[in-house]
């Protein structure tokens, strides 16, 4: 930190006075990470102190070019803005294998599954956006720190984080939901908070093996964090229980490639209802009665990366694999388990060496026990035509694909056009399949 002070007046200068930020990394210099650049060497210097200020931007735009509920063109945008600062706390204040992460997100904009893909009485499975979501507001997403003891093998993060950030953890370079980040919170998303949504919460890891790990950790269950008003909020008031994961990681390097193996379980400790039978175990919408409740949610995850090829023996770039496997209680889920899998191929071109092309298939099913609700509500309700709209649609499964490609334009610039394919949007089969247009662009300033 003896640097600090002096640096942020070095980069007042530099933003003030043109010509004064010419150092190496330029802003809109194509080598550097950041699309302004390294403010006259403070950047650089500020990281040696340990200091890494964040700032990140994703927008995300989709169009319904064929099908779906709605089939009335439109184009839609969202995006998030991304305010990050991470300390290594041994560089510093000399705290041996110690880091602090704080990050603030703004989310703005609309998403084209709501009212165009998917019938707007049961919503979509998955989102054409994945950016989109969790309330359009600021919100805390991280406030953690992590110590780590005997010589790194022993890990503890405490603090304001989301599960998906250390647990069924996925890349996020698809545009659409099925294959961006940690799976299980798509499904379950009542009671498994990923990002941008945070909670207090502790993760305890340990390598136990050069390639292998295991983790748990315990996350506040509080509905109300999902609230937008709540994006800042600490109290606590209105947890219902916990959310306890626990996984098991192997990363092995399979023929010099680098590959990743997750097994994971999670338990909710707060009560649930179930998802058919009132309290006397009678179709609740024939008695009209209190939903039945069970004291616990459970499920697990399998999660499988490989990369497969090296290109040019650069293992950089070549072919990886992917897929991921989740499954839910049938007594208190509305998905009983998804399934999905797909593949990345990193510098396809010698001219392209950065870039990557993208493409998966997954398939989100539906809790038979969930539809069968459905269809006896409608019965109460003596309707049993689909465009009735008291009528409540039955839900199936629903199958997407999508296949991007990433323009890696500088360090600091991603943009991926991408086109999606939704066959039953939430799991509807009255809906037509939707192609989607789409767009994904990632920079850091």
């Amino acid at each position: 930190m003896k640097n600090f002070a002096k640096s942020t007046v070095a980069v007042s200068f530099c933003l003030l006075i043109p010509g004064m930020a010419s150092a190496a990394n330029q802003p809109f210099e194509y080598d550097s990470p950041w699309m302004t650049g390294d403010w006259g060497g403070v950047r650089s210097n500020w990281l040696d102190d340990g200091v890494d200020i964040q700032l990140g931007y994703t927008g995300e735009m989709a169009a319904n070019a064929r099908g779906g509920y709605d089939k009335e063109h439109t184009v839609r945008w969202t995006e998030q803005y991304a305010l990050g600062l991470k300390l290594d706390l041994q560089k510093a204040l000399g705290w041996e294998k110690t880091q602090f992460q704080l990050t603030v997100t703004e989310r703005d904009g609309r998403n084209l599954t709501n009212d165009r893909i998917a019938d707007p009485r049961v919503g979509g499975y998955s989102s054409s956006q994945e950016v989109y979501g969790r309330g359009q507001t600021w919100r805390l997403t991280e406030m953690w720190m992590s110590k780590a003891w005997l010589d790194g093998a022993l890990d503890i993060k405490a603090g304001r984080f989301d599960e998906g950030s250390d647990f069924n953890t996925f890349p996020c370079d698809f545009q659409s939901t099925p294959f961006c980040g940690a799976q299980a919170a798509n499904w379950i998303g009542d009671i498994w908070y990923n990002w941008p949504v945070s909670q207090w919460a502790v993760r305890t890891r340990y390598q136990f093996a050069p390639e292998w790990y295991a983790q748990i950790g315990v996350f506040e269950q509080n509905p109300s964090y999902l609230e937008t008003g709540n994006g800042f909020k600490l109290s606590g008031s209105g947890t219902q229980g916990a959310v306890i994961p626990v996984e098991l990681v192997w990363r092995p390097k399979i023929n010099g490639l680098a590959g990743e193996y997750r097994l994971g379980y999670y338990k909710s400790t707060a009560k649930a209802d179930d998802v058919r039978d009132d309290i006397n175990g009678i179709a609740q919408p024939l008695s009209g009665d209190a939903f039945k409740q069970h004291s616990s949610r459970h499920g697990y995850w399998l999660v499988a990366q490989q990369q497969l090829t090296a290109r040019d023996s650069d293992s950089r770039r070549g072919l990886s694999v992917f897929a991921n496997f989740t499954s839910h209680d049938k007594a208190t889920s509305r998905v009983d388990h998804f399934i999905q899998a797909g593949l990345v191929y990193k510098g396809p071109f010698d001219s392209r060496p950065l870039d990557d092309l993208g493409f998966g298939v997954a398939e989100v099913h539906t809790n038979p026990a969930y539809r069968e609700r459905a269809r006896l509500q409608n019965e109460q309700n003596g309707i049993s035509d689909y465009d009735n709209p008291a009528y409540l649609p039955l839900q199936y499964n629903e199958i997407s694909s999508e296949i991007y490609y990433g323009f890696h334009v500088t360090h600091w610039l991603t943009v991926r056009p991408n086109v999606q394919y939704v066959k039953y949007p939430g799991g509807v089969r009255e809906i037509d399949a939707a192609v989607i247009a789409g767009l994904k662009v990632q920079a850091k300033f």
